[in-house]
């Protein structure tokens, strides 16, 4: 008789959810995603309002280009690329005082200029920072499983390391600020706010705290040959794309249908406990594996008393009460004319606050403008979505959550107001999201978002594992190594549909492989 092949449920139907359920379906498992929300896509999902398309938080796409990890996955799965264009460039900050921003340019040598002529004598920094990126690079195309937690994720770490790779090494322990001042640059104010913008965004952090092998590659991803990518229509393509290779390969989503708990027995998963949020009923669902696409916090909250029970768990608990706390994200959404735009103006650019104003010293804001034809705004109009990093605490314990909401507001919009005409005849719509949002629609803790931050105790390898303590258990997302961002995720996912297929040798991979057509547009 035929054997059945092994069950998989995947609690979450963000990125790093929905590509390990594909990847796991085209590999002949049967896999079942629960998502609480109506729509898939979680952080890089979309809203619609007024004729208007949202993107309700991520807004760029790295890993299209070819070799890259959703170019990988796109293949594997037999689908098309989604249709984007290279950001060019991929950003525009602009620094406190000056009249033009420093642009973050596609080109390596039209960028290098770029950053001689506001960074003089800080090639030193930067040629360092490529070197490292191709060193990281070149290791993490080799797969390795980082960190490790048995033999098998041991043998593919070593098996990624090369002799090239232990240059990295002396540096692993170093954060971007240390690196700074071993060059002599710590005192390059404009060089330090500068990258306090960037690494903020990326990391959650500013130079001083963010791990320079992080930075690295953070730092490096937008130049050629690889990019930074702006979808044509909006986020919500990827998440489509996915969930047509997720059905293509025998998958299947339910929407409406909130984990509530994560059922063991001893050290292994035994299945999932789900509320259907129509009818309210609840069900048990056996499963040989769970992948868990949420927090590191809401991975040990839906284990419940298990974590008092399994003494691994405990210690995992325990070096999570040490982690700093992720951030919160407050973003505005806003629809206007066209005319509120400047000339030329860039698709993404970042800003810094006032120092003495609400929100805080060093505290940037990341905008994203759409394009006249990339779907998201009516003809003669335009949507511009900025978001901040803000404490997840504020927002959980303030007791005028409505009068905290509306300064936030009118502080964005008069820093926006700066840049762009904001006057009332150019604005249809005006929406904010805060991290009680976040928490309403994606379920995770506090609303929180981008993971963990990307400090020395918290990367690669001294990060949270996707091998959990409790087998058959696995974590994805941006808890997990690399991190936050659509790649990053993505790598996560991979990273455990590969260790859940080294524990079935009898599961056939998917037999079918066509290359994905080019669907990108460079400019």
């Amino acid at each position: 008789m035929p054997v059945e092949p092994p069950s998989v449920a995947v609690i979450g139907a963000g990125i790093g959810g929905l590509t390990a359920a594909a990847l796991l379906a085209a590999r002949g498992f049967t896999v079942t995603v629960y998502e609480q929300a109506a729509i898939a896509g979680g952080c890089a999902s979309t809203f619609r309002r007024r004729g208007f398309t949202f993107d309700v938080g991520a807004t760029q796409v790295a890993g299209l280009e070819p070799g890259g990890i959703h170019a990988q996955i796109f293949a594997e799965l037999g689908l098309e690329l989604p249709v984007a264009k290279i950001c060019d460039p991929a950003c525009a900050v602009w620094l406190p005082g000056e009249s033009e921003p420093v642009r973050v340019w596609h080109d390596r040598d039209r960028w290098k200029a770029e950053r001689e002529r506001w960074f003089p004598g800080s090639e030193p920094f930067w040629s360092l920072m490529q070197q490292l990126f191709q060193l990281g690079w070149q290791f993490q195309q080799r797969q390795p499983v980082l960190p490790p937690r048995n033999l098998w994720d041991l043998q593919q770490l070593i098996s990624a390391v090369r002799p090239e790779t232990l240059l990295t090494a002396p540096y692993a322990l170093l954060t971007v600020g240390q690196v700074l001042n071993l060059l002599g640059l710590g005192g390059d104010r404009r060089l330090k706010t500068f990258l306090d913008i960037q690494l903020k965004l990326y990391s959650q952090c500013g130079a001083d705290e963010t791990a320079v092998l992080y930075a690295a590659t953070a730092l490096a991803l937008s130049q050629a040959p690889y990019g930074l990518y702006h979808l044509e229509g909006s986020m919500q393509v990827l998440s489509d794309r996915l969930l047509e290779g997720l059905e293509k390969h025998g998958g299947q989503i339910r929407y409406r249908q909130r984990v509530e708990a994560i059922e063991t027995m001893g050290d292994r998963v035994r299945g999932i406990r789900v509320r259907d949020q129509r009818t309210q009923s609840v069900e048990a669902i056996a499963a040989d594996h769970v992948v868990a696409n949420v927090t590191a916090a809401d991975l040990l909250r839906l284990l419940g008393s298990a974590v008092e029970t399994l003494p691994a768990l405990n210690g995992y608990q325990q070096r999570l009460a040490k982690t700093p706390t992720p951030s919160g994200a407050f973003v505005l959404y806003l629809g206007v004319d066209a005319a509120a735009l400047p000339v030329d103006c860039p698709p993404h650019l970042q800003f810094l606050f006032d120092p003495a104003g609400p929100l805080g010293e060093n505290n940037s804001l990341f905008v994203s403008v759409s394009r006249p034809d990339d779907g998201r705004a009516p003809a003669g109009q335009a949507t511009i979505v900025a978001s901040t990093f803000t404490d997840l605490d504020r927002w959980s314990q303030t007791e005028d959550y409505a009068a905290l909401k509306q300064d936030y507001t009118e502080t964005m919009l008069a820093r926006l107001g700066q840049y762009f005409d904001l006057r009332p005849e150019h604005l249809r719509h005006v929406e904010a999201g805060t991290p009680r949002t976040f928490a309403r629609y994606t379920d995770r803790d506090r609303g929180s978002v981008g993971g963990l931050g990307m400090r020395v105790s918290t990367f690669g390898p001294f990060g949270f594992a996707n091998r959990t303590p409790v087998k058959n258990l696995w974590l994805v997302g941006d808890s997990t190594h690399p991190g936050e961002g659509t790649a990053g995720v993505s790598y996560s996912a991979q990273t455990v549909m590969r260790q859940i297929l080294a524990q079935h040798p009898e599961v056939q991979p998917a037999k079918t492989r066509q290359p994905e057509p080019a669907g990108l547009l460079q400019r």
